[in-house]
């Protein structure tokens, strides 16, 4: 299989990844129908999204990928072709984000995807199928964030919001859904230079990472009412020192690393909460209430400020860019284009 090879009723193009004597290698193919793993539900892929996951798994980067071959793609939007689950009827538009997808069963970057109904969510009726996924796993680990933050009682009264890591997808999201709901954002990056971007997104104050990349004291001077945190390491640790008494800290990310080198002083001596955010295993009933959110807050206008369009061609290129922090926002992927 190769770019050049021709499609036909049996085949559907899309970035497969494999791995074998050669080595790992990800591209553009026509892919048989008989790759198309286990599910009761057959989709016409109209839009996928490109997120850091993503990247790490095309470029080989990180061993995101559990088994080859594997078409990458954590997102999804398209139509049911065919159904065997009472849920879901061909001609329904559904979504589809983590469970595992894009991971260990082949995912929403190719035009056909075959997955298990209990992973899908039908469309909300005031999104767009491409709407949906500038929204992808981005906007939708936002959300979960922003309701972690409301749950714990974090009010727009109650103080400032640091949103780190603000220039990529749930940076740009928490401070478009953050400021909509009445909060004063401030957005750490570590490009300043796009600082009238995350302040057309909502932010009221945009500060550089290296003031929280850098090794912290356990306490520092309260700051934060909350954090939405996307990068891990130093900067989530130097985020909880300086969260105000009673805050909470939504960590869903480790871009900067994995490790945590904070103390307990936080939690124990001002009562913050560090709140876990897995967007990939995450229950039916909250990704509803999530995506059901994100519809009711979202004006029409944060969708092409927020993300750019690429096809399928341009996945490889684009995925290297995006680990190499060259891309802003979102990456959507709409994969029926030629």
């Amino acid at each position: 299989m190769n770019n050049n090879s021709v499609a036909t009723d049996s085949t559907f193009s899309g970035i497969l990844i494999d791995k074998n004597e050669q080595g790992y290698h990800a591209g553009l193919q026509q892919i048989d129908d008989n790759l198309l793993p286990e599910g009761d539900v057959t989709i016409k892929v109209l839009y996928s999204t490109l997120n850091y996951k993503d990247g790490l798994a095309i470029t080989g980067k990180s061993p995101v990928v559990r088994q080859f071959p594997l078409v990458p793609g954590i997102d999804l939007v398209g139509v049911v072709e065919h159904s065997d689950s009472a849920d879901f009827n061909v001609g329904d538009v559904v979504i589809n984000n983590g469970f595992g997808v894009g991971e260990k069963h082949s995912g929403g970057l190719a035009q056909k995807a075959r997955m298990k109904s209990e992973w899908l969510i039908p469309l909300p009726a005031n999104v767009s199928p491409k709407q949906s996924m500038v929204i992808g796993t981005a906007g939708y680990t936002a959300m979960l964030c922003v309701l972690a933050l409301e749950k714990n009682g974090v009010t727009p009264d109650k103080g400032e919001i640091l949103v780190t890591g603000a220039n990529g997808g749930v940076g740009s999201f928490a401070i478009s859904i953050l400021s909509k709901l009445g909060y004063t954002v401030v957005a750490s990056t570590g490009r300043l230079d796009e600082s009238p971007y995350l302040k057309s997104l909502g932010a009221s104050e945009v500060i550089h990472r290296e003031t929280l990349s850098s090794p912290g004291k356990p306490l520092a001077k309260e700051r934060w009412a909350g954090v939405i945190d996307s990068v891990g390491s130093h900067t989530l640790a130097n985020a909880c020192a300086s969260t105000k008494y009673g805050g909470t800290v939504a960590a869903c990310g480790l871009a900067q690393g994995m490790d945590f080198p904070a103390s307990v002083a936080p939690f124990i001596l001002r009562g913050v909460t560090l709140a876990g955010i897995d967007s990939v295993m995450r229950p039916i009933a909250d990704r509803k209430e999530a995506w059901q959110r994100l519809s009711d807050i979202l004006e029409p206008s944060v969708f092409d400020d927020i993300a750019q369009e690429i096809t399928l061609e341009q996945v490889v290129e684009a995925a290297t860019k995006l680990l190499d922090g060259e891309i802003r926002g979102r990456l959507v992927v709409n994969v029926q284009a030629n």
